[in-house]
């Protein structure tokens, strides 16, 4: 008799937790209902506002949900005994969410003889570039050589793993990476000789584990590629931890172009970057670079990390301060879901104004797209042009 009762009791509980459940559900499912139709009416571009105030009422209905079930499901007897098998998936609306990427943001897939050729080369070579390294989304389009323009990479040198872990990069981080090859600068000025580029973007990882970190590395290369063929070079460096005689080293190496990015605005680099790196400390290493005698500098910023208009305005006011001649604006783009996650996409509209507000500021050159990286074929394109044009101009003075 007494086991009947207790198998009563059991099933009764079964069927209140059960009950529960499927309230539990049903709102999800309202939810996952009222996500789709806010799609259908163009939901991409759905404010902030709208997106919090749903995710506030989602939450809201889970834990009504939750406490209902602990209310009235099993006790942990019944679990211990094996009586009740939990396994619920999560419903979709609960699960861990991506924001969906808007029309102008879509890319083709890489590939084409150029870019295979590229590849190849770079493999045999063991070299490595930034394009792979951080999933840039330009990489088929600059690799491919498109509308009949040259074919670039940028080629990142000191390895492909990093000894910084900024929030927001894809590069392999370690404490102590591999050693660096001494053959790579030969290797780089012999990969981009057969290229026929004429313009070459260099960048880096952080080496912090090396006395110089990587400042005579970085230096040599350079030297070699402007000994080696007739390319005029752009140098994205490091901080260098801020040691201006590094910084120094590179900026006198006979590059064209000293950039080195600030990445996000001054409020919120200690969200977004390595906490050896900051705001004022990349501010010194491009004013140092200019002063040491580097005739073009340039630097990169990051949106869609949760900044303000006004934040941003700021940041290019104390850009133009520290005499930057070039600034890119593109779009944050989260590589994997153990990086920050993408606050909002900024409009094709917001980045034209950015644009606009920075040439009246008077940068020399400013690329503002969602598609625009620091190292983009267009900037290149044009930069090349003005040093060309400058070159002319300092050769006919001197005659």
């Amino acid at each position: 008799m007494r086991a009947v009762l207790e198998l009563t009791r059991r099933r009764a509980r079964n069927a209140r937790f059960a009950r529960a459940r499927a309230v539990v559900g049903a709102r999800a499912r309202a939810a996952d209902a009222q996500e789709l139709r806010d799609d259908s009416k163009g939901g991409s571009s759905v404010d902030k506002a709208t997106s919090t105030a749903a995710e506030a009422r989602e939450t809201a209905h889970t834990l009504e949900g939750f406490r209902e079930a602990l209310r009235h499901g099993p006790g942990f007897d019944d679990f211990v005994r094996g009586d009740v098998a939990y396994s619920v998936p999560a419903p979709k609306s609960l699960k861990d969410k991506t924001t969906r990427k808007p029309a102008w943001l879509k890319r083709e897939v890489p590939g084409g003889e150029r870019y295979t050729e590229i590849k190849s080369k770079l493999r045999e070579l063991k070299l490595a570039t930034v394009c792979e390294e951080a999933k840039c989304p330009n990489l088929g389009e600059c690799w491919g050589g498109g509308d009949g323009k040259t074919a670039t990479a940028t080629i990142m040198i000191m390895g492909d793993t990093c000894t910084r872990g900024c929030r927001f990069c894809a590069v392999k981080t370690a404490k102590a990476p591999p050693p660096l090859d001494k053959d790579e600068p030969a290797n780089v000025s012999k990969a981009i000789a057969a290229w026929g580029l004429d313009y070459v973007v260099l960048t880096s990882v952080d080496r912090d584990d090396i006395e110089d970190q990587g400042a005579g590395h970085f230096r040599e290369t350079v030297q070699r590629l402007k000994a080696s063929c007739d390319v005029l070079v752009e140098a994205l460096t490091p901080d260098f931890r801020g040691e201006k005689h590094l910084v120094e080293l590179v900026a006198t190496s006979g590059l064209d172009v000293f950039a080195h990015n600030v990445e996000t605005v001054p409020e919120l680099q200690r969200d977004v970057r390595d906490r050896r790196a900051n705001w004022d400390q990349s501010i010194e290493v491009l004013k140092h670079a200019k002063k040491s005698g580097a005739k073009i500098t340039k630097t990169s910023i990051m949106l869609g990390l949760g900044e303000t208009h006004e934040q941003v305005v700021n940041a290019l006011k104390l850009l133009r301060e520290a005499d930057v001649d070039v600034v890119t604006f593109g779009q944050y783009m989260r590589p994997t879901k153990k990086h920050l996650a993408v606050v909002e996409y900024v409009t094709p509209e917001a980045f034209k104004r950015y644009q606009e507000i920075a040439e009246e500021m008077g940068f020399l050159y400013v690329a503002s797209g969602a598609m625009v990286r620091s190292s983009y074929k267009a900037g290149e394109f044009f930069l090349a042009n003005v040093i060309k044009q400058r070159k002319a101009k300092e050769a006919a003075a001197a005659n």
